[in-house]
């Protein structure tokens, strides 16, 4: 039986209607509806509020363990995969490497190459394939805004080589003319930065909260706790100050690739 299938037979066991449950899960009438019926996965924190709500036994823990499995996605990123795609505004600092939804295929694959301990061929092209459907998010959803900020560092690093880098500077150009996209670079020689603790992933879901998502190594949560997301906005918001603006960072680009 579905996980959401599930959800329900426990509220209605408890005698709880949709908007009763939501209240006591705190999430919206409109998520638990999508959640019971299969059109989006539970976020984490739902899924233990549920249970406890519903006395259900352990039965919706034990379940949520076997939904949303995608073949090439880190289970613990799964569910900000399913939340990209409902999204209304996506927003991503990176200063580690080009965000996964801004990278050509050559750089992904000198990503892949270089993780420890090696990926066997298969699994390499199983991560490249999850990675290229990601992607298709900026053209199937146009009225979505994306905004990336971009560490100039992470360019200058030249993964996977000149011709690499050369390809990925020409593709964040051509993805920089969509209406929906904004690139920003974080020049290298900045005296001052918002974002010293790390990469920030924030979106605003199709039901308006505002969510995000932090990763390490070997691990990734989803944030909803809202005084967390507050301190995550923030910070953005101060980096996109920080950083060069749109058509700033454009001419740098240009720079960087005439420079190849």
């Amino acid at each position: 039986m579905a996980f959401g299938a599930i959800v329900k037979v426990f509220r209605e066991r408890a005698g709880l209607n949709q908007d009763e449950l939501s209240k006591q899960v705190q999430y919206s009438k409109p998520l638990v509806s999508s959640v019971e019926q299969g059109r989006r996965l539970p976020p984490p924190d739902f899924v233990e509020r549920a249970e406890q709500a519903l006395d259900a036994f352990g039965v919706l823990r034990a379940a949520a363990q076997h939904i949303g499995r995608q073949p090439g996605l880190a289970a613990w990123f799964r569910e900000w995969a399913r939340l990209e795609k409902e999204a209304l505004n996506l927003c991503t600092y990176e200063c580690r490497l080009v965000p996964g939804l801004l990278q050509t295929q050559a750089y992904a694959r000198a990503v892949f190459n270089n993780r420890l301990p090696l990926l066997m061929d298969d699994q390499l092209e199983t991560q490249l394939t999850a990675r290229t459907d990601r992607q298709r998010l900026l053209d199937e959803l146009p009225r979505t805004t994306f905004s990336f900020i971009i560490e100039e560092a992470v360019l200058m690093r030249r993964l996977g080589g000149t011709e690499v880098t050369r390809g990925q500077l020409d593709h964040l150009l051509g993805r920089g003319r969509l209406r929906n996209v904004e690139i920003q670079i974080v020049p290298a020689d900045l005296e001052e930065h918002a974002c010293l603790d790390g990469p920030v992933a924030l979106l605003e879901s199709s039901y308006h909260r505002w969510m995000g998502y932090s990763e390490g190594q070997k691990n990734g949560r989803l944030i909803s706790g809202l005084e967390d997301v507050s301190v995550l906005q923030m910070r953005y918001a101060k980096m996109r100050s920080q950083a060069l603006s749109h058509t700033e960072s454009r001419s740098l680009l240009q720079r960087m690739r005439g420079a190849l």
